[in-house]
């Protein structure tokens, strides 16, 4: 593995960014230096990503130093520092408190499986530079589009009930979503009683019933709320995926052959991470039989009736945010 696993405070951070973009945004050594960082912990593809890829850079003259779970900022932070070029390269979400049109990656229903999502998200799709369309603009660089899970729905224990066709199951439900107005919609569309609440406080409120449920739940989620849950259903109702983002200056600005090395090492890892990310999701979802929650999956009616809802729903309501050309594009994608 290329680089000691040191820890660095952010000033130290900043000051070794600076250094390898150099002030004046000049062109970088061929000895290239930079920092990877993450928010989350090893369990997560992330981390089986980030050592893969640090794996493929054995005998090159680049060195990593690695940053997992959070010790430089959040994950809305790490996205902030690459803006800024204190974190080079980061993976993250898309923060869409900079640019409304990031909430692009939570529409519902654009893919229902792994093998569409691999189509339209993996190696060579168009939707990395529809994305990068947007990210350009926050000078941002997207070098890949990393995939991580479908979201479920979840149930905590005493509920006792397991809403399958939508919305008439989940009426009197209440549901922890993120604060985006689209998971909101989305879920109140779906029958529930959609209640925004900080992903750090969903443990309590799940706990002490302040909701009956949660969405946007992956497996590895799932069985980290193994001790509160008795239900998962597999709504597939969005597929998560995140950006290996880099600074976009510092990335034109480093030496041609350095860029290259970097882009084919995160090329050849991104490949990979399609089967070590559903074999992740396999895994956990297993886990989390095995701790006694009842993982539960939509027949096709079932699917068809919760992806209706969201396409004459959401999917308008996105049009107006990032344009009729783009929104054409995904329909069509999501019709193969």
């Amino acid at each position: 593995m290329i680089g000691a696993l040191k820890r660095f405070s952010r000033t130290t951070a900043l000051a070794l960014s600076l250094g390898v973009m150099g002030l004046s945004g000049g062109q970088a050594q061929a000895d290239e230096s930079l920092i990877l960082a993450h928010a989350m912990n090893t369990d997560h593809v992330f981390h089986a990503l980030s050592e893969r890829f640090m794996g493929e850079l054995d005998g090159k003259a680049i060195e990593i130093d690695y940053h997992p779970g959070g010790d430089l900022g959040d994950w809305t932070s790490l996205f902030e520092q690459s803006m800024q070029g204190v974190v080079p390269m980061s993976l993250t979400w898309g923060a869409s408190e900079f640019d409304g049109r990031l909430d692009l990656a939570y529409l519902g229903y654009v893919v229902s499986n792994w093998e569409q999502a691999k189509q339209l998200y993996g190696p060579g799709s168009d939707m990395l530079d529809i994305y990068n369309g947007i990210l350009h603009e926050l000078g941002l660089h997207a070098v890949g589009i990393i995939p991580t899970d479908f979201g479920s729905v979840v149930i905590r224990k005493g509920v006792g009930r397991t809403p399958l066709n939508f919305p008439a199951d989940a009426n009197g439900l209440k549901i922890r979503v993120p604060g985006l107005p689209m998971a909101v919609e989305r879920f109140n569309n779906l029958g529930f009683s959609a209640v925004p609440i900080p992903l750090a406080e969903v443990y309590t409120a799940l706990q002490l019933g302040t909701v009956d449920a949660r969405s946007f739940s992956t497996a590895v989620e799932t069985y980290s709320l193994r001790d509160v849950l008795e239900t998962n259903i597999l709504t597939n109702d969005y597929f998560e995926h995140a950006f290996w983002l880099v600074n976009k200056d510092w990335w034109e600005g480093m030496a041609d052959e350095d860029r290259a090395a970097l882009q084919t090492a995160i090329d050849t890892t991104l490949e990979w991470s399609w089967g070590e990310a559903q074999a992740k999701s396999e895994e956990f979802l297993q886990k989390a039989r095995d701790a006694g929650i009842k993982v539960v999956e939509l027949d096709d009616a079932q699917l068809a009736a919760a992806r209706k809802i969201a396409h004459e729903t959401e999917w308008p309501a996105m049009e107006k945010i990032i344009g009729s050309e783009i929104m054409n594009q995904i329909r069509q994608a999501a019709a193969n």
